[in-house]
């Protein structure tokens, strides 16, 4: 299965990622990043889709500040 790690310290909380990922499984951090920040995270899973990550590498296409990488 694929995944990705978000650098959640270069994450400016613009959320793009969240509404470009299909199967939901990037949401809003309860916490706030260095910056005061709340940044996005990821689950490996989620209540919209049980297959999880397709690492179809749209979330990392669409974050302005390149803080998200895929891996397969």
């Amino acid at each position: 299965m694929a995944r990705i790690k978000i650098d959640k310290d270069k994450c400016k909380g613009c959320m793009l990622c969240v509404s470009a990922c299909p199967n939901g499984l990037i949401a809003k951090a309860k916490n706030l990043n260095r910056r005061g920040i709340h940044c996005v995270e990821f689950s490996a899973s989620s209540k919209k889709n049980k297959k999880g990550c397709t690492g179809c590498s749209m979330c990392a296409v669409i974050c302005p500040e390149v803080c998200i990488e895929v891996y397969k």
